[in-house]
């Protein structure tokens, strides 16, 4: 049985279409979700009663979400499971699972835990490494950088919580940092930081910062180069240079970004009563016709007609 409907919406609408299956009466089932968007990532604090987080092939096809969860367990148990893999935490724990592919997350108590969402590309890793790391539990007891990172993270995930809003997108540009010292751990199994990075490496984390920061504020219509540049703390010189190395431009690579989110909303069935206007205003895009010629420009055809095209159903 699904739960409720309103509780059903909050979950999707933070981590993405997802069904909550519970073995008891949905009226009874209780659950909740608390979001802060912090820049480079988002964080959930999650409390349920005992139920499952299914996504399907068809959910990521439908939102086209391709972030990486990451799961600290703080109450009860989960098992998470994914690429043929299983992973049972227990408070203290983390696992990493990804938003590109099904999963399910089997949660047979109540419980409580952290959810944060971050950027693929604020991992550096490649696909093949990405599925390396998915079901994997991560905790502090062996004889690795996690032992040393772990409690790290999770002070610094609990103060954000607590510092005031200024001060978190510092704390979670560090959060973030962890993360990928972990997830690089894992997906090698060898020493994840070495002793320092170089300047091509240092160029290549900025880069992914940037567009991290891009794909979390790309509703905003004044974001810009200025602004992200003020951000990241960087001239505005060196950011168009890293996009240029890249082959393209600030602005170019905002608006494809845009018209990706707009697409995927587009093709979206839930979306279907939401005007074009309005899925372009949500993303960004401050004129309408701009956006329209923008669409068929990438993609060919209004956006009209890309809609006509959906399958029913």
């Amino acid at each position: 049985m699904r739960a409720p409907a309103c509780e059903q919406r909050s979950f999707s609408r933070a981590y993405g279409d997802i069904e909550l299956v519970t073995r008891t009466d949905p009226a009874s089932w209780r659950g909740s979700l608390r979001l802060l968007h912090l820049g480079v990532l988002q964080v959930a604090s999650e409390e349920t009663d005992a139920v499952e987080v299914v996504r399907t092939t068809r959910d990521t096809t439908a939102d086209g979400r391709t972030h990486l969860f990451v799961r600290l367990q703080l109450e009860g148990a989960a098992l998470v499971f994914q690429d043929g893999r299983r992973a049972r935490l227990h408070p203290g724990n983390l696992v990493f699972y990804d938003a590109g592919r099904p999963f399910s997350v089997v949660l047979p108590e109540a419980q409580r835990a952290r959810v944060l969402m971050v950027p693929r590309p604020l991992l550096r890793l490649g696909e093949a490494e990405l599925r390396r790391i998915t079901a994997k539990v991560v905790d502090d007891t062996t004889d690795s950088p996690a032992a040393l990172l772990m409690p790290l993270l999770d002070g610094l995930v609990r103060e954000i919580d607590a510092v005031a809003p200024p001060a978190r997108e510092g704390l979670a540009r560090a959060v973030a940092d962890l993360l990928a010292a972990l997830a690089a751990d894992r997906s090698t199994g060898t020493e994840a930081a070495g002793t320092g990075p170089s300047a091509a490496t240092g160029q290549a984390a900025m880069l992914d910062r940037v567009k991290a920061t891009i794909d979390a504020r790309l509703a905003e219509p004044e974001l810009s180069p200025g602004v992200l540049a003020a951000e990241h703390g960087i001239s505005l010189r060196y950011l168009h240079k890293l996009f240029q190395e890249q082959g393209t431009t600030v602005g170019g690579w905002i608006r494809r970004r845009r018209l990706e989110a707009c697409r995927a909303e587009l093709a979206r069935p839930s979306a279907a009563d939401r005007t074009i206007a309005a899925v372009a205003a949500r993303w960004g895009f401050a004129s309408p016709t701009h956006f329209s010629h923008a669409f068929r420009k990438a993609y060919g055809v209004s956006p009209a007609q890309f809609r006509g095209q959906r399958p029913s159903g």
